[in-house]
């Protein structure tokens, strides 16, 4: 491994790709996906990692060079801490894509993107933290217009699948759609073990403690409001059946909801594009797990709301999830993981675009479509926050300037879900058109 001085490089002699948080969790996921596809189709990708401690970034290279056979001595090594904003800029300084994998965002993410900016360098996360991205798109995003960067969060789990799925269902949808519904549903038949780590965990408590901040933020963020379009999509009961994947849903208090949204509104600006509503549900296999969520959602609400509560919170994370979050550290914890996101459509059918209010011509033509993927939360995550920076990096198809996007935004006609799919990290699909 070469340890990379921290000296400012100019950009043709700068690395391609660096992974900052390499060591971390989602980072060793990521090391094994830039490997994967660095060289892939003659590519031939410049990267590095970095991170605070010089021991660890060798280690989980030693590691993966053990796991894979083949000889990392030559990838370069930069370090870097969050605490030290010189040092950010340096390692910054040395690569045309950041891959930003130092969570909680809320703590840790704003001085990367301000060292990334200042440097004229392109930033890619996995942050699902909406009160964190949307901040960074009030403060950030005339800045990185300016510079000519493109800084895109919700690169994982947390929004990838929903956000280009819609943009799959919008593209195969023959008309104007005007509302989608999707269905979350988790398959962990041949899972044993938490599904996701600590940070996550960490990441969604903070997020909850300050969810009251967002009304306020957006209104500075979007101080005019989009017109109403008819009809509304109203959500669904609290708890209801969905017969198609056989499950009971309650509504999904994920990020992928907002970033979609934050979307739908570029595309309404920018593409002068009808904005399409949306509801998101996630799936039991039965009555008897909503109760015991219910229960534990009781206990969870009661304490995040005081100190001594978050301490426990953030102490017992796989007691206080129902199993779903730990501090395991183990890199295999979450690959037996299946996901599937059903996105059911409803709009009209022909290329005319129907007035604002259209409580008169009730949508006629509905389209239902699958998203499938593996090991969502890690395997997933990496590889779409990796091949997100290498379209970035290549460049082609993005939007004309730089700025703070959403994946939707910045994705929308590039070949990101092509190469998801084409590598087989996920598969999307029209399930029928009526």
């Amino acid at each position: 491994m070469i340890l990379i001085s921290d000296h400012f490089v100019n950009m043709a002699n700068r690395l391609d790709i660096v992974l900052f948080g390499a060591s971390g969790f989602t980072g060793k996921h990521c090391i094994e996906s830039i490997d994967k596809f660095s060289s892939l189709g003659g590519s031939n990708v410049k990267w590095g990692i970095a991170g605070r401690s010089e021991y660890k970034l060798k280690q989980c290279l030693l590691d993966y060079q053990n796991k894979s056979g083949k000889d990392f001595s030559s990838i370069p090594i930069i370090l870097a801490n969050v605490k030290d904003y010189e040092s950010l800029k340096a390692m910054t300084a040395q690569t045309k894509v950041l891959i930003n994998c130092c969570g909680p965002y809320r703590f840790f993410g704003e001085a990367v993107i301000k060292a990334c900016i200042e440097t004229g360098t392109h930033h890619v996360d996995v942050s699902g933290e909406p009160q964190f991205m949307e901040t960074m798109q009030l403060n950030y995003n005339k800045a990185a217009q300016e510079k000519g960067v493109y800084i895109v969060s919700a690169c994982g789990f947390d929004s990838i699948p929903a956000d280009l799925g819609m943009n799959f269902v919008e593209k195969n949808f023959d008309g104007t759609l005007n509302s989608v519904e999707v269905y979350m549903k988790m398959d962990s038949s041949q899972h044993k073990g938490p599904f996701a780590n600590y940070g996550t965990w960490e990441s969604l408590i903070h997020s909850l403690v300050h969810a009251h901040e967002l009304k306020d933020l957006r209104k500075k963020l979007f101080p005019t409001r989009l017109p109403e379009f008819l009809p509304k999509l109203a959500p669904k009961p609290s708890i209801h059946k969905f017969e198609m994947t056989n499950t009971w849903n309650v509504p999904f208090m994920g990020a992928d909801r907002s970033v979609v949204t934050r979307t739908q509104r570029y595309l309404y600006e920018k593409k002068k594009k009808r904005p399409v509503q949306i509801q998101m549900y996630f799936g039991f296999q039965s009555i008897v797990s909503i109760i015991l969520m219910g229960i534990f959602e009781r206990i969870f609400s009661f304490l995040i709301k005081r100190n001594f509560g978050r301490e426990l919170l953030l102490k017992y994370p796989r007691f206080f999830s129902y199993g779903v979050f730990s501090h395991e550290d183990s890199i295999d914890t979450t690959k037996h993981q299946k996901c599937s996101l059903t996105f059911i459509g409803q709009g009209w059918r022909g290329q005319a675009a129907p007035e604002q209010d259209s409580s008169n011509n009730p949508p006629n033509a509905k389209i239902i479509a699958r998203l499938s993927a593996d090991d969502p939360f890690y395997g997933l995550t990496a590889d779409a926050v990796t091949l997100a920076a290498m379209v970035i990096l290549e460049g082609n198809k993005l939007p004309e300037r730089g700025g703070v996007y959403t994946p939707g935004a910045v994705f929308l006609d590039t070949s990101l879900m092509d190469r998801l799919q084409k590598n087989g990290r996920l598969t999307m699909e029209v399930i029928s058109q009526t």
